[in-house]
């Protein structure tokens, strides 16, 4: 069966889909931040930020900002997921709340996003962050349009 014209067949969005999980991290601000894409599947994600004390308010604690930065790529990442390419490609996060739980302790921040709802613009991601061993660090909720 051919493609509707103007369509993208399913080759390329997923195509399109997988370059995402590629070119986040080489983004200016990520790359600076050293965020890894670990898993990368339709609407669940997972990245790690390996420690630096940079990142750190005093060389053991991460700072707040990059946990939020954290799981605001997770969530970004998982609502490009699983996109319809042919809906659009401009995006940004309209909202995100984050509780912090607990501190990440000189250790990599592992930062887990999934898709709980996906509308006609608007994506609902839950989103975690944790130390390796799944200590909680922080959890929050996440909206994000693409357009």
């Amino acid at each position: 069966m051919a493609p509707t014209e103007g369509k993208l067949s399913e080759q390329e969005q997923q195509r399109r889909r997988a370059a995402i999980a590629e070119l986040m991290p080489t983004t200016p601000f990520l790359a600076g931040l050293g965020i890894l894409v670990e898993r990368y599947e339709p609407d669940d994600v997972t990245l790690r930020i390996p420690f630096r004390p940079d990142l750190t308010n005093d060389g053991t604690y991460y700072h707040g900002g990059v946990i939020a930065a954290g799981l605001d790529t997770a969530g970004a990442a998982a609502a490009w997921s699983n996109h319809d390419f042919d809906k659009g490609m401009r995006a940004s996060t309209v909202g995100m709340s984050i509780q912090y739980v607990a501190a990440c302790k000189q250790a990599d921040l592992v930062c887990h996003a999934r898709v709980v709802r996906r509308g006609k613009e608007l994506i609902f991601t839950d989103l975690t962050a944790t130390d390796p061993d799944g200590v909680v660090v922080a959890h929050g909720i996440q909206t994000y349009r693409i357009v």
